[in-house]
């Protein structure tokens, strides 16, 4: 929060943060050298206030354009009111070590910035990495927990051992083996001049109606990054020695400073110098540095039965090389499948529809029917009615990885009814409906 001075009216505006250090700070009381003040600002910390409590008296910075800027007219006094450790991560003043330990981990996993892409999410997970800082260390604790953040820096304590949040959020993911081996973009160390995983790779494989359901042996070529064989991976010319880079010092990133209406914003780059390795060399003449050549490769693929469009088989290890002795990427293979002009496939069953006469339909018949494994014979029971549907078992798609499972093949029976009949046939059919309606009428009595 920041109280700004308006005419002989004090406005208080949230949401800017300090500077400078404290000028100067007694309980109750902080002291200025612009009269007036004094008084208004001693009463707001005061035991009568309830504008602030005593534990979270804020501290008091004066800040100007110049050293001499508190004595100008318009003078800027910004208050930081403390925040509570304890509730930033979400834990009880009489939690065990152990509980803020996995409160920190919990809530460093979600907010560091390289997961976290919120605008806010890296003050976030800087403001819990400074409270766990604090409530880990046996000394700094109790001194927190009864004189508060103002204590610590009183007893010359300072915000920890670490540099910054990172290091502590790197010590405690054992160098971010728990965090999957993401980088440190937002302000740690470099992490350009560790082994970094290679990416993976995609092929899009196309396959027809049979080789899906059955499965088969391909043998495909990829285009890939292959470690260089001149430099071994290193990136640098054989026979030369690499040097710390002048540019970041050997960090791999810069920091660059920018001074705004609300404070001075600071934004942490990889090194163009160095491209965030730390470290300057001749580069190798093969890969031009980069420790990779691209390079094609054939490779014998199984595909197994019962794949479809879009299933996706991992090969591992056969991806792009990792860097600076990072492991390969995977080959992800997806699978495209050509439809048949008869066969329909849902799931893993097959659709087939099948054409009969009105007089097959009524005295029944055996046909012949297309299956993945062939033409098979299907009979037509008497009777059969129009859209009915007769399964023809275990003639249908392999289940995935289950290849002794098979599904059916469903055939839907659709009766063919002619719009003209010959002389001959009408007669007939008007002979059986005769007999149908004596038969009715004998039914009947």
């Amino acid at each position: 929060m920041a109280i700004i001075p308006c005419g002989i009216t004090w406005v208080a505006q949230w949401g800017i943060r300090p500077q400078f250090s404290v000028r100067s700070f007694v309980p109750n009381r902080i002291m200025t050298a612009q009269s007036g003040v004094t008084s208004a600002i001693s009463y707001l910390g005061s035991r009568s206030s309830s504008f602030f409590s005593r534990d979270s008296l804020p501290l008091l910075s004066l800040v100007g354009s110049s050293r001499s800027s508190h004595r100008r007219r318009g003078a800027k006094f910004i208050v930081r009111a403390e925040s509570d450790y304890y509730t930033v991560l979400g834990v009880s003043r009489n939690a065990s070590k152990s509980e803020i330990k996995s409160a920190y981990r919990k809530l460093a996993r979600n907010y560091h910035p390289d997961v976290n892409k919120d605008p806010g999410a890296e003050q976030k997970f800087k403001e819990i990495s400074n409270a766990y800082e604090v409530l880990s260390d046996d000394e700094k604790r109790p001194v927190y927990d009864k004189y508060g953040e103002a204590g610590l820096k009183g007893a010359g304590m300072g915000m920890g051992d670490f540099s910054n949040p990172f290091d502590l959020f790197e010590s405690l993911f054992e160098g971010m083996g728990g965090m999957g081996g993401m980088g440190m973009g937002m302000g740690g160390r470099s992490s350009m001049n560790r082994a970094v995983d290679g990416q993976d790779e995609y092929y899009s494989l196309l396959l027809n109606f049979k080789e899906a359901v059955f499965g088969v042996d391909k043998e495909i070529e990829i285009t890939r990054l292959e470690r260089c064989g001149t430099c071994n991976g290193s990136g640098a010319k054989p026979g030369t020695k690499s040097s710390k880079c002048t540019t970041c010092g050997g960090q791999g990133q810069v920091v660059s400073s920018a001074r705004t209406p609300l404070g001075v914003f600071q934004q942490v780059m990889t090194c163009s110098s160095c491209g965030g390795t730390g470290e300057i060399s001749t580069p190798c003449n093969t890969c031009s540095g980069d420790g990779r050549v691209r390079r094609t490769k054939r490779i014998s693929l199984k595909v197994p039965a019962g794949v479809d469009t879009g299933s996706r088989l991992r090969v591992r290890s056969e991806g792009n090389a990792g860097r600076r002795g990072g492991s390969p990427g995977d080959l992800f293979v997806v699978i495209e499948v050509i439809p048949d002009p008869v066969l329909k496939r849902d799931d893993t069953n097959i659709l087939y529809t099948c054409n009969v006469s009105y007089i097959d339909a009524i005295l029944g018949t055996t046909i012949k029917v297309p299956t993945v494994d062939g033409m098979v014979d299907l009979k037509i029971p008497a009777g059969t009615q129009p859209n009915t549907t007769l399964v023809m078992a275990k003639k249908g798609v392999p289940v995935l990885n289950k290849s002794n499972m098979r599904g059916d093949q469903l055939v839907r029976v659709q009766v063919d009814i002619p719009k003209r009949l010959s002389s001959e046939e009408r007669k007939l059919v008007e002979e059986l409906a005769d007999l149908s309606k004596a038969k009715t009428t004998s039914n009947r009595r």
